[in-house]
């Protein structure tokens, strides 16, 4: 039976190597070559066929040094495509080893959306260096984008956009998009229908406008129910209202309501993936940058979170420290209090991560805070009833005291309790003062469990067994 199913996942995983650019063969071809000290054109023959996308995996899977000699082999051939799928602290390191010359060129090639996602994580001086040489009408509307605040929808979005007047017709639309001299964005599914003051006013799909009749005016097809972005809305509440509304194309505005850009999919797509990744690694306490970085610098990004749970791990030592005659009397005490802690922070664990991830996509609010709250108390108390029965039975029988069973399962109620109530709390009042409650909630609930635990299963079995 294990056979069949490992023979099952491989032949889905070969599956997978087939439809998907990149394949093990190709990775191991191209460090040979490197290690090897094979001629950049034969470095070149085995990297060129692949995707931009593909290219860039390639790049973050090998290590720094060979990384730099296939960006080196490629010279002027390295699509600058490659630049908008890598992870920022590998394309940090490979923007660090090329001239500001290099990197005006691969400016030039590239969407304005990623021109400033490029741009923005150079140093100042870069910056400017590579500003001053694209032409002046670029250089004022990437210098307008950076000015928008960081994370936000005029950071995201793309300056070319398709603008036609509300008073044209179908017919009129068409010859203007095949002219000779019209300059169109490579991708687009809208044509932004604008006032004279450059105020979008609706949207035309480019389906509608095939299907219609070239006599039909542009008003009749085109859908005036569309969202506008505000140029400094939060990225996080842009991917909200394209999840919200099943958008695939937005136009942004600045604060006069004038247009300014557009918002596609692809890019809220890659802003859902890195809020969810974000969060998850705040959880942890660990950064993007980890799995790149080198030895010293992950163990610096790490140690201060390690330094910050040490520090509550000693709030709690200080609690054990408390009952210190109890735990010297009664040696199971210190058999079983570590199950009542564990129990309540994988509890509170459970309503925790629930509840950021409902704060992120706004279904937790203060209006629905205390329907949320009662139910996960009620859920908390729920379980630790019925752990409480099962535990306290199993130390009736391990120890022989029917007094430790109770007393463990009394713990084993308010410390469920307490982690329901604490996993809607914490997190919502670390979102109340200005903070990312995915940072801190961890540490803080943990902290509670631990002391709440101890102190009430430790300070009853020193009330009931002493």
């Amino acid at each position: 039976m294990s056979e069949a199913l490992e023979q099952t996942e491989s032949e889905d995983a070969d599956a997978f190597d087939e439809l998907y650019g990149l394949s093990h063969e190709i990775v191991e071809a191209v460090e040979t070559a490197v290690d090897e000290g094979e001629s950049p054109s034969a470095i070149r023959a085995l990297v060129i066929p692949l995707h931009a996308a593909d290219l860039a995996d390639l790049l973050e899977r090998l290590p720094k040094d060979d990384r730099l000699a296939v960006v080196h082999a490629l010279g002027e051939e390295l699509d600058s495509d490659v630049f908008s799928y890598l992870d920022d602290s590998v394309r940090e390191s490979i923007v660090d080893e090329l001239p500001n010359a290099v990197l005006a060129n691969i400016v030039r090639d590239l969407e304005s959306d990623d021109v400033i996602d490029f741009l923005e994580d150079l140093d100042e001086e870069d910056q400017r260096e590579i500003l001053d040489s694209v032409p002046a009408e670029d250089r004022v509307l990437y210098e307008q984008s950076l000015s928008f605040p960081e994370y936000s929808a005029g950071r995201l979005m793309r300056r070319e956009t398709v603008t036609i007047p509300e008073f044209w017709t179908v017919g009129q639309t068409i010859d203007f998009m095949r002219g000779e001299e019209t300059d169109l964005p490579d991708d687009f599914y809208n044509l932004i229908v604008v006032t004279p003051a450059h105020k979008p006013v609706g949207l035309v799909q480019l389906s509608k406008l095939l299907r219609a009749k070239r006599v039909v005016p542009i008003s009749a097809v085109m859908e005036t129910d569309n969202k506008v972005m505000p140029a400094d809305m939060d990225q996080e509440d842009v991917a909200f209202l394209f999840r919200q509304y099943g958008l695939v194309e937005a136009p942004v505005v600045d604060g006069d309501g004038r247009l300014v850009g557009v918002l596609t999919i692809d890019d809220i797509v890659d802003v859902m993936d890195e809020e969810h990744e974000d969060d998850i690694l705040k959880l942890g306490g660990v950064s993007e940058d980890d799995f790149y970085s080198d030895f010293m610098e992950t163990t610096r990004l790490r140690f201060s979170w390690l330094l910050v749970n040490l520090a509550t791990a000693i709030v709690a030592s200080l609690v054990i420290a408390l009952f210190e005659d109890a735990l010297a009397k009664v040696v199971a005490l210190a058999v079983l209090m570590p199950i009542v802690a564990s129990m309540g922070g994988n509890a509170g664990t459970q309503t925790l991560t629930v509840a950021v991830r409902a704060l992120a996509t706004n279904e937790l609010t203060t209006k629905n805070a205390l329907r949320i709250l009662v139910k996960e108390v009620l859920v908390g108390g729920a379980n630790g009833i019925l752990f409480a029965i099962i535990m306290g039975i199993i130390a009736w029988l391990w120890f022989g005291d029917p007094l430790l069973g109770g007393v463990i399962a009394t713990a084993m109620i308010a410390n469920l309790l307490i982690a329901g109530l604490s996993g809607v709390l914490i997190p919502l009042g670390i979102e109340k003062i200005g903070q990312d409650p995915a940072i801190a909630s961890t540490v803080f609930l943990t902290t509670i469990t631990d002391v709440v635990g101890f102190f009430v299963f430790l300070g009853l079995a020193s009330w009931v067994l002493l």
